[in-house]
């Protein structure tokens, strides 16, 4: 049975200046997919999430979501729709608590006004309840109870990369974009951080794009690989398939992948 698409990125170009970062790029990612982003240093994976965001504005091509032409949309409609990321360098509110920080994930979501807040009252109340439930919920799902009350700025890297995840779950995406989320891990934190993208996955039901250079985990966890090399789709399939592409393995994986 086929898939339904999700997301679809069709011909997609982007300049910075005289250099271009993406060319006549195309894929797309199925409902319930966890699809692979690779390819090296520079290739413009990042470039590419940032256009799936309208971060980036792509110069030419459009960006489809759920069947909608999303290509002029803002960012933060991009995330009303139920987009959602993780960044390559963290980018947490250091002097904020774990829970704080996950708190401010649900701003998307928050609907009652500033004097319904301020008198914390019916509806607001109501809502800031639900709000809570579903920041619990994310807690209890990536072990953070022992942390909940610490400040982020004084959490070790690894843990940080954690609420970095949950403050994207917060916002209770449909699609999830992961920007290299093992990079800099020890090998403790990476089966953790693979455990709980399994968990998302499987639990939530949340589709993935994952970004990222460890081809051990990549190669068990994505159901379809796209490769850039230099801005350009070089190949787009399974990760068996992939894993045997000679233009792959040239551009990236090296011989001893084959």
């Amino acid at each position: 049975m086929e898939r339904t698409k999700l997301l679809e990125v069709r011909e997609i170009f982007l300049n910075f200046g005289g250099h271009r970062a993406l060319s006549d790029v195309t894929c797309h990612v199925c409902d319930g997919e966890i699809l692979g982003l690779i390819g090296p240093n520079g290739a413009g994976k990042t470039c590419l999430l940032n256009c799936v965001t309208m971060f980036y504005k792509p110069h030419l091509g459009q960006v489809f979501f759920q069947g909608k032409d999303i290509t002029r949309y803002r960012t933060h409609q991009i995330a009303d729709l139920g987009i959602a990321r993780t960044f390559q360098n963290i980018e947490l509110f250091s002097g904020l608590t774990v829970l704080e920080n996950l708190m401010v994930g649900r701003h998307i979501r928050m609907k009652a006004g500033a004097a319904a807040c301020s008198l914390y009252f019916g509806r607001a109340r109501t809502e800031e309840i639900r709000h809570r439930e579903v920041v619990e919920d994310i807690i209890d799902l990536l072990e953070m109870e022992a942390i909940r009350n610490k400040k982020v700025g004084s959490l070790p890297y690894g843990q940080r990369k954690r609420v970095d995840l949950g403050r994207a779950l917060a916002m209770e995406p449909k699609l999830l974009l992961l920007d290299e989320p093992l990079a800099g891990m020890n090998v403790e934190e990476k089966e953790d951080m693979v455990r709980f993208v399994m968990d998302v996955h499987e639990l939530k039901k949340t589709s993935i794009i994952l970004v990222e250079h460890d081809m051990g985990v990549v190669m068990d966890l994505v159901h379809r690989l796209v490769v850039l090399d230099f801005g350009v789709k070089i190949a787009d399939g399974p990760p068996a398939r992939i894993k045997q592409d000679e233009g792959v393995i040239k551009a990236y994986l090296g011989s001893s992948a084959a």
